[in-house]
């Protein structure tokens, strides 16, 4: 029987992310952060995790609260709430860590974490990515991936809608 406890031990409030982050780091890991909403888990969600997880040792998900989510897609979003998206998200094998945030950005959670490796999709660039500066400023790198054409939550939305 598999143990699925480890699960939900992935999900963590900033204090607990910190904890780990010092149990990481005092091993030698290098860590790698992204963020999003994650509203409906899709297969270009996880290209980008799987790549964002190639980067470093750990990988660290933030993961816009409900109400951040409704600020930044819409009235009618999230489709799926923070803790099932936060339970999606830890149950995946390349995700080491998931926190959520309630601001708009996560520039407070990325400041914090200060991790080596700061990655976003291809829609951005490092001039437009949240806390780009300060990870480069400590040494770290910024990483853009490709999106996969045509997979992305709001393309899975109007789809459903047609049906």
């Amino acid at each position: 029987m598999k143990s699925v406890k480890h699960i939900q031990q992935k999900i963590h409030n900033e204090h607990q992310l910190q904890q780990e982050l010092m149990r990481w780091r005092k091993f030698g890991k290098t860590v790698a952060f992204t963020n999003g909403c994650f509203d409906i888990l899709h297969a270009g969600h996880i290209h980008s995790l799987m790549q964002a997880a190639s980067f470093a040792d750990i990988l660290i998900v933030g993961l816009n609260s409900d109400a951040s989510t409704k600020r930044l897609k819409g009235e009618n979003r999230p489709v799926n709430n923070e803790q099932n998206r936060a339970l999606l998200l830890a149950s995946l094998v390349m995700v080491d860590a998931v926190v959520l945030f309630d601001e708009d950005t996560p520039h407070k959670l990325i400041t914090s974490v200060m991790p080596d490796v700061l990655v976003k999709g291809g829609d951005y660039s490092v001039d437009t990515i949240v806390g780009a500066k300060e990870v480069m400023a400590n040494g770290g790198k910024v990483e853009i991936i490709p999106l996969v054409e045509g997979l992305s939550t709001t393309s899975l939305l109007q789809k459903i809608e047609r049906l």
